[in-house]
């Protein structure tokens, strides 16, 4: 506000009362406003990043509004020195209805001529110091702020005295009580007739809490911009899955042309996590000779690197595969593939390859559970031949073993998450025990859907693949 030592042009008139409540009506009510939404943002969803920053964008706005209630009301009540000592009836019921808050703001002005200085009541509030005790000087305002503050303070006092700029900056004070209050100073010299500095005046504001709000809104910003990025990293890792996995949903039936097909179904189960994909996949396709590729493996790690991974292993299975390499020999070619690819991984894989026309099964396994085959209405875990997991050693040699499969058989392979849970151990013993669900089951696909019921809801430490075949009669 311009000070009354102005002489070279009249003093403003302040503005009229009914013009100043209705902003102060209307700014009370917009805060009204900006609260309740901030309080129905936080009410959806607390943990939700974007929510916060939402809440505390509201909790921004609120003390912005405040501060612009409070210049209003100083702008009503008129300059310190048309003020009474204590605030009249109206001004103490219009601070009651609004819920007014301690006084952030205040003013101040300092006389070169008669070094008298006045202070606004707000200001006393906002230095901790008693009504009526003598106000701080400009030789003695320094010694309340902290030590690495203080020369900013004396550069812009110096260069609005001095230079006649403008002041505008931050600083500290220490309250009598030991508290760090955080102030913003805004103020401009005060000329004589003559153009020198008279006076200077400044206005004070309490900008604490509002720093505080300021940080928390770029904290969350923050925050839900690092969710943002985890997202999208996840949804590329989804996508370049997707690519790498076979396409096919529900059910094939493999070979086509042939009598004793496999009927096959196959489903992912996700992590009690499922924050990040994993390494765990399923494949099934036809030969060129008239067999049927059966597969199913697991990966170390998530996200980009696991699905990198995948990938390589996957075009390399199907392009062997399609090549006749025998099981055994094509877990030895992705044993080396590991092992010396340009970021190493560990892996467990089985590999299956089965003949319609004779009902044989040759198969090959690195570390990895070995397939259960269901007959009967009984089920049992076929004897592995030996073989270690992929990328752990150099130049092993995987064995292969081959079993008849009838009509009416189910296979089911697997990837050790769906059996390791974090409660209890749950091992083949309780996917056996789906022999009489898979008996009833009329094709591969209900066998899944039996899988998926008895485990679907299981906290699983890792993610899982489930891939069951039934020979058509």
């Amino acid at each position: 506000m311009p000070s009354h030592l102005f002489a070279d042009r009249p003093a403003p008139q302040p503005p009229a009362h009914d013009a100043v409540d209705a902003l102060i009506h209307r700014a009370r009510r917009l805060r009204g406003d900006v609260d309740a939404v901030g309080r129905n943002t936080a009410a959806t969803n607390e943990d939700d990043p974007q929510a916060r920053w939402q809440r505390a964008l509201c909790d921004l706005a609120v003390q912005h509004l405040d501060n612009l209630d409070q210049h209003l009301g100083q702008l009503k009540a008129g300059p310190p020195a048309q003020r009474s000592a204590g605030r009249d009836d109206r001004a103490a019921e219009d601070d009651t209805a609004a819920g007014a808050t301690p006084h952030r703001v205040g003013s101040a002005e300092w006389n070169l001529l008669t070094d008298e200085v006045s202070w606004s009541d707000e200001l006393y509030e906002i230095f901790g110091r008693p009504p009526g005790s003598p106000p701080l000087s400009l030789d003695d305002l320094p010694s309340v702020l902290l030590p690495g503050d203080q020369p900013k303070l004396t550069s812009m006092v110096t260069g609005c005295l001095v230079d006649g700029q403008p002041m505008d900056g931050e600083f500290r004070i220490v309250l009598p009580d030991g508290q760090v209050r955080t102030l913003h100073m805004t103020g401009e010299p005060v000329l004589d007739s003559e153009g020198c500095t008279a006076a200077m005046w400044a206005v004070l504001r309490d900008v604490g809490e509002l720093r505080r709000s300021e940080e928390t809104v770029d904290r969350n910003r923050d925050s839900t911009r690092r969710e943002e990025h985890v997202q999208g990293a996840e949804s590329r890792t989804l996508v370049a899955q997707e690519t790498a996995v076979p396409s096919w949903r529900g059910s094939l039936r493999l070979p086509r042309q042939r009598v004793g097909a496999l009927d096959i179904a196959a489903h992912h189960l996700p992590s009690v996590d499922g924050s990040l994909t994993g390494g765990d996949w399923y494949d099934a396709m036809e030969l060129p000779d008239g067999r049927t590729l059966l597969a199913v493996g697991d990966l170390t790690g998530h996200g980009l690197p696991a699905t990198s991974a995948l990938a390589m292993v996957l075009g390399a299975l199907r392009g062997m595969a399609v090549a006749g390499i025998e099981p055994g020999a094509l877990m030895g070619h992705l044993d080396h593939l590991l092992e010396t690819s340009m970021r190493p991984a560990l892996g467990s894989a089985l590999c299956c390859r089965f003949d319609a026309a004779t009902g044989s099964l040759s198969w090959a396994q690195a570390g990895h559970p070995a397939p259960l085959l269901f007959r009967d209405g009984t089920g049992r875990r076929l004897q592995p031949p030996d073989g270690v997991l992929l990328g752990a050693a150099s130049q092993v040699a995987y064995e292969q073993d081959e079993v008849r499969l009838l009509p009416g058989d189910v296979l089911m392979l697997h990837t050790d998450g769906l059996t390791r849970r974090s409660d209890r151990g749950a091992g083949p013993e309780r996917l056996l025990a789906l022999a009489p669900v898979f008996a009833r089951a009329r094709d591969a696909q209900e066998c899944v859907r039996g899988v998926a019921e008895e485990f679907g809801g299981a906290e699983r430490l890792d993610d899982a693949c489930v891939l069951v075949a039934r020979i058509e009669a």
